[in-house]
């Protein structure tokens, strides 16, 4: 039984392995996938998500705090599954305001993966967004790989009623929101690690930028990211 028991826990590590580097690669091989237009997509999904986090009950506390945040993650389908071990993995786009104009910036695009191991079981996807609320959060990310809990502090948001009145006590470089499907109850970022996505990035402006070009430096802009950075802007502005 024990040997048994053994033979199964390798084969769904690997199998959750394998799911990781999918992800990370939007679940296609890279030599067979359009870059571009699965970055387009990625674009659209991610105003969807934003649009949807504007309007759910639960997130008072998320349109809170993004009025305050300095950049914004967008993971538009976060994906996990566990037997045993677990794995979780999607891409998203990331902007970043401007700290004199206030204006959002392209979005640069980054894939997010991590692995766990522990008593699990079910599957889960999430919309998930980041809101990173200083200078050492955006730094981190833009070094071009970020681990949660190591590089930068990161907490889940308030979420449901009340979540408004609790923001004011969050002090982690990075707060996470997620709406969620499935058997987990939510998303753990702890260890998680967030990458650079260079060639969505290189197919989508048609040039190599750097997140740090497309975010701080702004060297790119694509009439199609205007309904995704509206949508952003509307939600983050400050109501007087």
């Amino acid at each position: 039984m024990l040997r048994y028991a053994s033979r199964l826990q390798v084969r769904h590590g690997s199998a959750i392995l394998l799911l990781v580097g999918m992800l990370a690669c939007g679940g296609m091989p890279p030599a067979s996938a359009d870059d571009t237009e699965n970055a387009k997509d990625l674009v659209t999904k991610s105003q969807f998500t934003i649009e949807n986090f504007a309007t759910d009950s639960a997130m008072g506390g998320f349109r809170d705090l993004i009025t305050q945040a300095r950049g914004v993650l967008i993971i538009p389908q976060m994906i996990k599954g566990a037997f045993i071990f677990g794995a979780s993995g999607g891409s998203g786009v990331l902007l970043v305001r401007d700290t004199q104009s206030g204006e959002w910036s392209q979005p640069a695009f980054y894939t997010i993966g991590g692995i766990s191991f522990g008593l699990q079981a079910g599957g889960q996807a999430s919309e998930l967004v980041l809101l990173f609320m200083g200078e050492r959060g955006v730094s981190s990310i833009l070094d071009r790989s970020l681990k949660f809990g190591a590089d930068a502090s990161v907490a889940a948001g308030p979420v449901g009623a009340g979540a408004s009145g609790q923001v004011a006590g969050l002090s982690a470089d990075i707060v996470s929101f997620a709406l969620n499907t499935g058997l987990f109850a939510g998303v753990s970022l702890d260890g998680a690690v967030v990458e650079a996505r260079d060639l969505y990035n290189e197919a989508y402006y048609g040039l190599k930028v750097t997140p740090t070009d497309i975010v701080i430096r702004r060297v790119v802009r694509k009439a199609e990211n205007a309904a995704l950075i509206e949508a952003v802007t509307k939600l983050s502005q400050v109501v007087k």
